[in-house]
C-alpha cells in the first residue's frame, strides 16, 4: 500500500511537493508541512477536513480513531477499496490539494 500511495501523492503533489515521514505506527505523507495521506497497515488514512467526513462516509470509508478518541477531519479507506490506480487517486489528490491550500507551516525550534 505504502508504494502505491507514495506514487499517487508524487503524481499529485510533484516529485519536489510532498514529504514522507514516520507517524502514527505508519508512514505518512505531508505537504507544506500539513497531512495528506497515511497508511499503517493496510488502510489508506486521509485528511478530508471536518466539512469532508459525512461525505467521506458516504463513499465508504470510517472514521479513523486513535485509542479511544476519533481523529476529526481524518477517516480510514479500507485497501480493498482502493484496488486499482483511480480509485486511489479519488482519495488522494484531493488530499494533497486541501493540504497544499493551507498556508505553509513554521518549523518547530
Amino acid at each position: 500500500m505504502a508504494e502505491r500511495i507514495r506514487s499517487a501523492v508524487a503524481a499529485a503533489a510533484g516529485p519536489e511537493g510532498f514529504r514522507e515521514i514516520k507517524m502514527f505506527g505508519g508512514l505518512c505523507w505531508t505537504i507544506n508541512a500539513h497531512m495528506a495521506v497515511g497508511t499503517g497497515d493496510d488502510d489508506l488514512m486521509v485528511y478530508v477536513g471536518k466539512d469532508g467526513t459525512d461525505q467521506a462516509l458516504t463513499r465508504g470509508a470510517r472514521p479513523a480513531t486513535m485509542g479511544q478518541r476519533t481523529m476529526g477531519g481524518v477517516v480510514l479507506v479500507a485497501a480493498e477499496d482502493v484496488p486499482d490506480a483511480d480509485s486511489l487517486d479519488a482519495w488522494v489528490r484531493p488530499a494533497v490539494e486541501r493540504a497544499r491550500a493551507k498556508p505553509p507551516k513554521t518549523p518547530k525550534k
